[in-house]
């Protein structure tokens, strides 16, 4: 089994919606993002998946996400932006942009609000459940 990661940040504002503290007002962090994938076989060049196109990929997720109140996204109108969801926005996210590549698979999502408070979002694979 391969595994690689691949890191990013982007800036946006957000609240807690009915949370009992001061999360509850509009508030923004620099979020941190870690993305690993895995995958059982390299490429004829000795890779899983090139890190530009991974790169290129987590990109247009995290532009999407960025420098905007997340509380106006469209994937968050109905739930509260926490740092739980937003790893998990991402993963489903990347997993869909990624469908082509049957070799690889989104193994985690793990997104920090600060640079000691974090959220991972994982789904079990069923090649892992064997």
């Amino acid at each position: 089994m391969y595994e690689i990661f691949c890191k990013t940040r982007f800036s946006s504002a957000h609240y807690l919606r009915n949370y009992p503290g001061n999360c509850e007002k509009l508030h923004g962090h620099n979020w941190d993002v870690k993305v690993v994938i895995r995958g059982e076989r390299l490429d004829d060049l000795g890779m899983l998946i090139d890190f530009r196109e991974l790169k290129a990929v987590l990109k247009e997720v995290i532009d999407d996400l960025d420098h905007i109140n997340l509380n106006e996204h469209k994937g968050f109108t109905d739930q509260n932006p926490s740092s739980e969801l937003i790893a998990r926005y991402i993963f489903k996210a990347l997993q869909t942009r990624l469908s082509y590549k049957k070799e690889v698979y989104v193994h985690s999502v793990t997104v920090c609000e600060t640079p000691k408070t974090g959220a991972t979002y994982s789904e079990p694979y069923a090649a892992e459940q064997q």
